[in-house]
């Protein structure tokens, strides 16, 4: 026997409890949220400010809180900005704020990829053929020159002594090379 009539109905709006709105516990952990993510927008720069989709209010409360140097009165600005961002599109100012502290994971990707094909063209000179044929545009003349410092480079490196700084000058150019040509 089902001591719990409500476990048998379709979902009606209340939860396993019987409450149709969210706990006091959540609506504080949702607030404690929001305030973080406010906070979060404090530390940002007006540029990146500018990029992020805020209603004029919050922008400027946020300044605000920026120019604010007062202990008591930042604390009262932070909880306003808080405040503020009940109404903002949090998901999308939290997504956009792990692109700029991570990095997209596309362009980690391409990245990843660029630096296999580098290396590659170290190891092999086939891949420099078959970059060849995908990019007939590609000035073979400076990759050629680019790819031969590189690795002479990468010899006098092998045989540095424990506490030499390797040299990556070349290393880096050809893949700043490969970078402008695959993009």
């Amino acid at each position: 026997m089902n001591s719990h009539p409500q476990e048998d109905s379709v979902d009606d709006g209340y939860d396993e409890n019987g409450y149709d709105r969210p706990s006091k516990s959540q609506v504080k952990r949702d607030m404690h949220a929001l305030l973080d993510l406010g906070k979060q927008l404090i530390a940002l720069s007006p540029e990146r400010l500018k990029q992020l989709p805020l209603e004029e209010r919050l922008y400027e409360a946020i300044r605000m809180a920026q120019r604010t140097t007062g202990r008591e009165g930042l604390r009262r600005q932070v909880h306003f900005v808080g405040k503020l961002m009940r109404d903002a599109p949090a998901d999308i100012i939290r997504k956009q704020l792990d692109v700029w502290e991570n990095g997209s994971r596309e362009e980690t990707a391409a990245m990843h990829r660029l630096e296999g094909l580098r290396d590659r063209l170290l190891d092999d000179d086939d891949a420099l053929t078959r970059l060849l044929s995908n990019n007939p545009q590609a000035d073979v003349q400076q990759l050629r020159t680019l790819i031969r410092a590189a690795r002479k480079e990468k010899l006098a490196n092998a045989s540095l002594l424990q506490g030499q700084e390797p040299q990556k000058k070349h290393y880096r150019a050809l893949f700043q090379a490969l970078k402008t040509l695959t993009l």
